[in-house]
């Protein structure tokens, strides 16, 4: 069985590199690069995501905790689905969906600012992270 805090360094590498992931698709995406569209960029975010919610699941079984139970992990879930639907709306889903680029960029800051908070959810484990 693999031990808690090897499954943390995982969660943590992949939450580092997802999040900078997603600024440079952001960045790439407010410059219409061709890169954005390269087979790596397509597949590398849910390779790294895939892994990141994997190694947060087998903490959780590894620790025994249940995802609702502690107020903390339950805001970090609600707030991971609202990053996504931003994240969406930033990236290739806006563009789809014709949204102008002032929408696309006020979607992108909120993705950046709900990404910083599900961090500081999870460093202080408390979903008022500020208190």
């Amino acid at each position: 069985m693999t031990s808690y805090p090897l499954l943390k360094t995982i969660h943590v590498a992949c939450v580092v590199a997802s999040g900078t992931g997603f600024v440079l698709r952001g960045v790439l995406a407010a410059r219409a690069s061709a890169l954005l569209h390269t087979r790596p960029a397509r597949i590398a975010p849910h390779v790294i995501d895939t892994a990141l919610l994997a190694a947060g699941v087998a903490m959780a079984f590894a620790a025994r905790i249940s995802p609702f139970a502690h107020a903390w992990l339950a805001a970090k879930i609600v707030a991971l689905l609202v990053y996504i639907a931003l994240g969406a709306l930033a990236l290739e889903r806006g563009r789809k969906l014709g949204l102008s680029p002032p929408v696309r960029v006020a979607a992108f800051v909120g993705a950046v600012a709900t990404f910083a908070y599900i961090v500081a959810v999870a460093v202080r484990r408390n979903p008022l992270p500020w208190e």
